[in-house]
């Protein structure tokens, strides 16, 4: 029943998270801005929790603002820090917008939390700290790499970042590395909106489903995978919200020692591009007239995680499929167009 801050709370993998502490019955309180998102997922989550969550609208780079919180809710007792931009290409052309936002907002909750005592962090990480894996799947063991672009280095930075404050401060913190959170809840109430071109290939299908894109891209059909299309390893977001809350649910349990620990989250196999264009078919009754386009450079043949430690530890377990995962958002695409018009 504890007070969790989940910064980043109107965003996408946040707002679900939140849906997911509620329903375990945790008190929850959000932080966001509201510079990557409009802060209507908060009236979807009042719908779908039947309670609202108050939001600040800080920014938390500020650590005067970020104090603020703390001070004015002296019962928080974790800290659940999603609040980032996530956009490859724009950390590529802005590097230094990212490490000021990502690194910079971590900063300013990693001093607050020791100012008021709070021992207790969640932080959302990448797959990307691994780099070029030459090894699958991959493990929490498997080495980390150099950043291939600025995005993924203010998640490795961060990282490193709660590990020597971990050194020096007797708390509990878990890094989860998320591979592809894609889909939707199932209400249809939150989902994924990205702003602008979607970076991330389930809405860039569900968004051209919708007549909202002019074409659909299979990037590269000559890898040496089963069908030739990349292998990647989507999981449904509120597999990935519940592991949230699992992992809140280890450091108040299992988690004897303090320190930071580490787990992969993703299905534990990996799916092709193709075979979730079909996923995306079969459950939605929908033809997707995509194109084979030539490979991207830098795409990987294939990347998929060992998820055997979050399974073990965590109790966390995928409970829902490809289809579910894109008949999920595809109904949250068809509402949120439906209230646009």
């Amino acid at each position: 029943m504890s007070k969790v801050l989940v910064t980043g709370g109107c965003g996408y993998i946040g707002s679900h998270t939140i849906v997911s502490l509620l329903e375990r019955g945790h008190r929850v309180l959000s932080a966001d801005d509201l510079s990557r998102s409009d802060g209507s997922a908060l009236e979807g989550i009042k719908k779908i929790a039947g309670t609202g969550v108050v939001n600040y609208r800080a920014d938390l780079k500020d650590r005067t603002a970020t104090e603020r919180i703390f001070a004015e809710n002296p019962d928080i007792e974790a800290v659940i820090h999603f609040a980032a931009y996530k956009a490859v290409a724009e950390s590529v052309a802005q590097p230094l917008l990212y490490f000021d936002n990502n690194n910079g907002s971590l900063s300013s909750v990693l001093w607050a939390m020791k100012k008021h005592g709070v021992k207790n962090l969640v932080f959302s990480s990448s797959c990307t700290v691994y780099g070029k894996a030459e090894k699958l799947p991959v493990t929490e063991q498997t080495p980390l790499a150099e950043p291939e672009c600025p995005y993924a280095r203010t998640k490795l930075m961060g990282e490193q970042m709660i590990s020597d404050f971990a050194a020096s401060y007797p708390g509990r913190f878990v890094s989860l590395r998320y591979f592809n959170p894609a889909g939707a809840h199932r209400s249809a109430l939150i989902g994924e909106a990205p702003m602008g071109r979607p970076d991330n290939l389930v809405p860039a299908v569900t968004m051209f489903a919708a007549g909202k894109l002019p074409e659909l891209v299979v990037h590269g059909a000559d890898y040496e995978t089963r069908d030739g299309s990349c292998i990647r390893d989507y999981i449904h977001v509120m597999d990935i919200a519940e592991a949230h809350a699992a992992a809140l649910d280890y450091m108040a349990g299992k988690m004897k020692d303090h320190g930071h620990h580490f787990f992969n989250l993703g299905s534990g196999s990996g799916t092709t591009v193709l075979e979730l264009l079909k996923a995306f078919e079969a459950a939605n009754g929908v033809k997707l007239n995509y194109r084979i386009g030539p490979r991207r450079p830098g795409d990987l043949p294939a990347m998929y995680a060992d998820n055997r430690k979050a399974r073990e530890l965590l109790g966390w377990e995928i409970k829902r499929g490809l289809e579910e995962m894109m008949g999920s958002a595809w109904r949250w695409e068809q509402r949120r167009s439906a209230k646009k018009d």
